[in-house]
Parts: structure tokens; sequence; C-alpha cells
């Protein structure tokens, strides 16, 4: 097999004396989303930090993408090297436009890449009505889509995202899934962190059940599916109804 494009591997995270993730490793491959799913609490965000060095808790271990470690470094150099974050809550200005957000990171990132805030308004149509609004006016779908944009204009091969539909109304999370489709099919990876069982077997066939900072279990999103004793175990939820 190829080179995994994210390699995490025996990582520990404490925050003070709290023993946050414990012994986690996984693999991230270009053709093959990923997502970790576990109820709040579980560690989830805290990989995502530790990942991305963003306030990075006291961390050991190693995680490696495209075959260079990572852990430690600044969240700025970890962007530029090719992951793009999407975060839990959206984490707009308030103060700034639509547009004001797309054009602050297309001109940190220059020509460097294939997106540019004009292609993300194509993606986005709604945000292209909305540009002149503030991230504090937008709908939580709205937000998301910014949010998303915003993450696609460093050109990532990675794309993490962290609970991306939390929060938001049926029909938009549908919306969101079509649009993580068709970004992998663009040739963008996706490590995604979600509670939303639907959300994440929709999007990814392996499946990484975290419970109290480990990996409890590597399954498939079709055995997933089909254990209702896993899903409450695991997830604390009754069973997910398929089509």
């Amino acid at each position: 097999m190829a080179e995994p494009l994210l390699s995490v591997q025996g990582l520990d995270a404490f925050y003070g004396g709290a023993h946050v993730l414990g012994d986690v490793s996984f693999e991230v491959h270009d053709e093959q989303p990923v997502a970790v799913i576990g109820r709040n609490g579980m560690g989830k965000t805290t990989l995502c930090a530790a990942i991305m060095g963003i306030t990075p808790p006291n961390v050991s271990g190693s995680i490696r993408f495209r075959g260079d470690e990572i852990l430690g470094k600044p969240s700025y150099k970890i962007a530029k090297r090719g992951i793009g974050y999407v975060p839990q809550g959206r984490r707009l200005f308030p103060s700034l436009t639509v547009d004001e957000h797309l054009r602050m990171v297309s001109g940190r990132n220059g020509a460097r890449g294939g997106w540019t805030p004009a292609r993300v308004y194509e993606l986005f149509p709604r945000l292209g009505e909305r540009k002149r609004n503030g991230g504090a006016q937008l709908s939580g779908g709205e937000q998301q889509m910014l949010a998303v944009g915003r993450a696609l204009l460093l050109n990532p091969k990675l794309l993490i995202m962290d609970e991306p539909s939390e929060g938001l109304a049926p029909t938009v999370v549908e919306q969101l899934v079509e649009t993580c489709k068709s970004l992998e099919q663009e040739g963008v990876a996706l490590l995604l962190i979600e509670q939303n069982l639907g959300v994440a077997t929709a999007l990814a066939e392996r499946q990484l059940v975290m419970v109290a900072g480990s990996i409890a279990v590597e399954t498939t999103a079709e055995q997933l599916l089909n254990d209702p004793a896993g899903q409450r175990r695991f997830l604390g939820v009754e069973p997910v109804a398929q089509a």
C-alpha cells in the first residue's frame, strides 16, 4: 500500500494531569475518507488540535503528513503543507464580510493552487448572494459554507472537518454531505470528526469509534449501521434507521 497521506501513531495528549488521548493510532489515505465518531467529551476535538497545532495540549507520539513529521509544528506551517481545517463552531469573524473572509485567506495563499474566492462562490452560490454580509449575519448553514470555503482556499490535500453537521437543519446537512462528496471527487481527502452517525456513515466507509480518548473500534459504515447494540454502547444513540 502507498504511503499514507496522514499517519497518527501512539498519540497521547494531556491537559495538565488529565490524560485526554491515549495511544491513538490510525492512517488516512488519499482514496479513502475516514470518520472518527464518538460522543461529546471523548477527545475528538483534542485530536484535531493536536494534528493542527492549535492551542496544543501536552502531546507525544507521531503525526506524519505526506511522510513529514508535523507534531509540534506551528499551525500556519501545518496548513501550508496542505491540511485544511473546518473547526467545530465555524469560528468566523463577526465583523468581517463573507468576501473579506475569503480574500484574507486567498491573499495570503497567493495563486499557488486552484481554489479562488470566485470558485468558492461557484461551489456555494448562496455565499455570492451574501458576500457583503458579516459573519454574524449568516445562518448556520451559510456559516458552514463559509468555513468550508475558507479552508479550501488553502488548496488542501486533506480536509479535516470537526462536527460539520452540528446545529444545522436536515436539508442543510444533506447539502453539506453532497458538497463533501464532490470535493472527494476532486481529490481532496477527508478526515471527518462527527457524532452524527448518519453523516459519518454517508461520507466514510472507514469508521473509527472513539471512546474515552482512544480508538475503541475500527469498523465500516455498513457494519456499524447493522450493529444496534454497538450504536447504543459506543455512541449512546438509538439505532439509525436505514433507507
